[in-house]
């Protein structure tokens, strides 16, 4: 691969990396289920274009050919747009249901460690979506370092006991609701 540094200098560098590929049924019935909204929401695009613009078609549009947005509104322009559904980009879509492609930089792991632990990022997500969401670390209405360092402690101790709980309680409850209770 080639970088440029901070001086503006091209560097060749290799980079090791492993490709690990996976099929996960669970991933496949979602992705259909998905798709189908998006195959819905495509076909009502196409019969009533003027009830959209281009904030409200992201992730659809590509399921209709030849479509037209107004540069400055956004607004689909229907004089422009011969709007038809395309079958081949929903054909090659569909014959991806279900895989998975990782790529990482932790060759020398078994590619059942890298499955695992992809499999688990779902659990730093929802650590996220809790610290911002549910214990709300941001924004921080303090202005002192040490008032800073006093909340961010505060919420970080929350979460502990939270995942603490959750996980005595054989994690049937959800954060928010053990928050709420």
């Amino acid at each position: 691969m080639d970088f440029v540094d901070d001086n503006g200098n091209r560097i060749c560098a290799k980079i090791a990396e492993k490709q690990v590929a996976f099929y996960s049924r669970d991933y496949d019935l979602k992705a259909k289920a998905d798709r189908q909204a998006a195959i819905k929401k495509a076909q009502a695009i196409i019969k009533n274009p003027g009830n959209f613009n281009k904030n409200n078609t992201y992730g659809t549009a590509k399921y209709i050919r030849q479509i037209v947005y107004n540069k400055d509104t956004g607004e689909i322009i229907e004089t422009q747009s011969n709007l038809q559904f395309n079958d081949e980009v929903l054909e090659e879509d569909e014959k991806y249901n279900g895989y998975y492609m990782i790529v990482t930089s932790r060759y020398h792991e078994p590619d059942a460690w890298v499955i695992d632990t992809y499999k688990g990022l779902w659990r730093i997500e929802e650590t996220f979506k809790v610290t911002k969401k549910d214990l709300e670390t941001r924004p921080v209405h303090v202005s002192l370092e040490a008032h800073i360092q006093a909340h961010f402690l505060t919420c970080f101790v929350a979460l502990v006991i939270i995942k603490l709980l959750q996980r005595k309680l054989d994690n049937a409850f959800s954060c928010g609701r053990i928050l709420d209770s």
